[in-house]
């Protein structure tokens, strides 16, 4: 049975960010994270009236280990205060908006895991926006653009993870290509397995995987990019400004990979972020690659005790279906 933070420890953590006058009188854990636990604690005293404390405590995991991964690579599980404190740094020296963060500990004196205590943004997600107020979403998809282009102008010849990079780790691999091939090549196998849909046509997404790769032409120079970032890993202000959360995977990488995913998760709102330039050939193969790693990785969250089932089944029969389409096109 999972242990997740309970009101006495919050309080110590909460009271440690805003001060000994502050008082928790509630708490609620917010839904969707799956490798850490994420609590809007609401308080009774002269500061904010809520924050959002973060909680990387093995019990808030909910994918099981992955043996001989190494931690340096890409796409390795980025969780845990030393990403995240990594990204924040450098995406608050860009002047890209992240919530203020109020406390961070990983002495184990207040909890037994890594935590933060950060601001609480008030507007709710850019996702919820986008489906009940339309109207006002043009500007903050908008901003939202700058902002990513802002992140995309900085350039290096080293791809990875920015945690790693500062530490003077070199991530694994010859090239970005190279590694969404590796990983989609994995993914296959696994969705092969786990999806009666996927197997069929495993022989046919092979090949056509190591052709779209054999398409892609060398480059030297990666932007930085947030990863994973979806309309509800934006966050809307009171102002209408966003704001960007779940940074832990800030790393540098061909930009393709975040249009992808964009393209994927904005669908119809994609056309106010994309950006000319990008290359048709890296979008193809990270397409058909992403495809497969939304049905292996949501089916393998799907072996533990992960409680939102329904959702992670139908995002992996969403990009199955999706993954199938790319074979005709």
């Amino acid at each position: 049975m999972r242990q997740f933070m309970e009101t006495e420890a919050l309080s110590g953590i909460v009271r440690e960010a805003l001060g000994a006058g502050v008082h928790v009188v509630g708490m609620d854990r917010l839904r969707g994270g799956s490798k850490k636990g994420v609590y809007r604690v609401h308080v009774d005293g002269p500061r904010a009236a809520s924050v959002i404390v973060y909680s990387w405590a093995e019990a808030e995991n909910f994918w099981s280990a992955a043996e001989g991964i190494n931690a340096a690579h890409p796409f390795a599980p980025a969780s845990g205060l030393v990403p995240f404190l990594a990204a924040q740094r450098r995406l608050a020296r860009l002047g890209v908006r992240v919530p203020e963060v109020l406390l961070t500990d990983d002495s184990r004196r207040c909890y037994p895991a890594d935590v933060a205590v950060v601001e609480d943004v008030a507007g709710g997600t850019l996702e919820t926006l986008l489906e009940t107020e339309p109207a006002r979403a043009p500007d903050a998809l908008s901003e939202l653009a700058a902002m990513l282009d802002v992140m995309y102008q900085q350039h290096s010849q080293q791809y990875g993870r920015v945690d790693v990079l500062e530490r003077g780790d070199k991530a694994s691999g010859v090239s970005c290509e190279q590694l969404v091939l590796e990983c989609a090549l994995g993914d296959l196998a696994e969705a092969t397995e786990r999806d009666r849909r996927i197997r069929p046509a495993s022989v046919l997404l092979h090949d056509r995987l190591q052709e779209l790769a054999a398409r892609v032409s060398p480059r030297s120079r990666h932007g930085l990019i947030h990863g994973e970032l979806g309309p509800d890993h934006v966050l809307v202000d009171a102002s209408g400004h966003p704001v960007l959360i779940d940074i832990e995977g800030l790393m540098f990488f061909d930009v393709e990979w975040e249009h992808v995913f964009l393209q994927l998760r904005f669908g119809e709102h994609y056309p106010a972020l994309s950006r000319p330039g990008l290359d048709p050939a890296r979008l193809d193969l990270f397409m058909l690659a992403m495809c497969l790693s939304l049905v292996a990785g949501p089916l393998r969250l799907l072996d533990g005790d992960f409680p939102h089932r329904a959702l992670m089944q139908r995002i992996a029969e969403h990009n199955a279906h999706e993954a199938l389409a790319l074979l005709v096109q």
